[in-house]
């Protein structure tokens, strides 16, 4: 029988991907974001078509056969309902339980994943903030968080947030991950937490995330340590495939893939020639943008040095503040893991920059979900169901690495 899991501040689903991919079966996912709530509804009924054995409907939808209204109305309604569009809040928390208990029934919830917003205990986020962030009521959804645990009891949760938990302080100097974790123990659940660098793990991307996994016990939690890689993958092993392609052009709906001799995107489950591979076009970039990207690209090639701002030509610059534009262009590394990819992708493409220089453009939206090893059949959506690049790189940038999350969850059911 598969163990069933609730995703909590689910994002485009990322973590909840990894987790289907290692058995376990999802009850619901909870998600603010109306965008991204799209998102996991399709994937939801991708999963539902997959198991019923036909995904036809589906290439339908992305060949544009029907549309998304059409796609939806062909889906069971459990399924669709199964995504709760909502912010957790006093307000809507009974709604939300209700919610989730008519998708549960008489089952039992087994584990509860996801993280909350990290803007609030980033460095970058507390460094731009006024107030460092302290009062923002994002520093305390962990409470929400509990207060789930506390209504459903799960064996363990599996809680993700970025590195700026460690020394993220509230007004009284406490720490927040050891608030977290006294709240977690009051309601059972013993934690252990570890750093964990994606690019170990089999990830083409340099990501690092705390992973804190709480078990309903008195005993000492054994920790679901993903066995490491012996060699790190790099971002081509991930993109070599993709058809070259210039600034402002490309198809949202439809890409060719060139071959795949190594099949390691088969094996790792993200090529897939039987559906439509969608999001492959990049944003239009005007002349002096382009002309940047040409003169770091050649940099980083000849030298393997990074070009700061301060470094190009004087008649290339708009931004006065130098210094505070130090870091604004770099190329994703061909041969080696790539940078992080965030959020930041959804305002402009100047810190991923395509590794080729012919190709002279930033990075498309299936080309960072490709780096953050989502399958190729996973549609991004948006708001009006039509391809759209900024939530798309919104959602992909936010998200954890479906094969980090996937390595955990194997290990985990190991220690089941």
């Amino acid at each position: 029988m598969p163990l069933r899991f609730l995703d909590l501040f689910a994002g485009a689903g990322g973590l909840s991907e990894g987790f289907i991919q290692a058995g376990f079966e999802p009850i619901a996912h909870v998600e603010m974001n109306s965008a991204a709530a799209f998102t996991l509804k399709t994937r939801m009924a991708y999963h539902f078509l997959r198991k019923s054995g036909d995904l036809s409907l589906y290439g339908d939808y992305l060949l544009q056969k029907i549309d998304r209204s059409q796609f939806y109305s062909k889906i069971p309604n459990n399924i669709l309902e199964s995504v709760v569009n909502s912010e957790i809040s006093d307000e809507t928390l009974q709604g939300i339980f209700e919610s989730i208990d008519r998708q549960l029934g008489n089952k039992q919830l087994d584990l509860i994943i996801g993280g909350p917003p990290c803007q609030a205990y980033s460095i970058a986020g507390r460094v731009r903030s006024p107030t460092g962030m302290l009062g923002d009521k994002r520093n305390y959804l962990f409470l929400y968080y509990a207060e789930f645990l506390k209504r459903y009891g799960p064996k363990y949760f599996v809680f993700e947030n970025v590195t700026g938990l460690l020394s993220a302080k509230d007004s009284d100097g406490t720490k927040y991950l050891d608030k977290m974790r006294f709240v977690f123990k009051q309601y059972g659940y013993e934690t252990r937490f570890e750093v964990l660098h994606a690019e170990e793990y089999g990830v083409p991307q340099q990501r690092t995330r705390i992973i804190l996994v709480g078990k309903k016990t008195k005993n000492d939690v054994d920790y679901p340590m993903p066995s490491k890689f012996d060699v790190q993958r790099t971002a081509w092993q991930f993109l070599q495939d993709f058809p070259s392609l210039r600034a402002g052009s490309g198809d949202p709906w439809s890409c060719k893939l060139r071959d795949d001799k190594s099949g390691l995107l088969q094996d790792e489950q993200i090529r897939d020639d039987s559906l439509p591979v969608t999001h492959f076009w990049s944003r239009p970039q005007i002349e002096q943008d382009l002309e940047i990207y040409r003169i770091v690209v050649d940099i980083w090639d000849t030298l393997g040095e990074r070009v700061r701002y301060g470094d190009l030509p004087a008649f290339l610059r708009t931004h006065k503040n130098i210094t505070g534009f130090e870091d604004r262009f770099k190329v994703v590394a061909k041969h080696a893991p790539s940078h992080t990819v965030v959020a930041h992708i959804a305002r402009d493409g100047h810190y991923y920059i395509h590794p080729e220089k012919k190709q002279n453009r930033s990075l498309t939206p299936r080309e960072a979900a490709r780096i953050q090893t989502f399958p190729d059949n996973y549609h991004f959506e948006s708001m009006l169901g039509t391809p759209s690049r900024t939530p798309a790189y919104r959602q992909i940038g936010n998200a954890v690495p479906v094969m980090l999350a996937r390595k955990i969850a194997e290990r985990l059911k190991e220690l089941w």
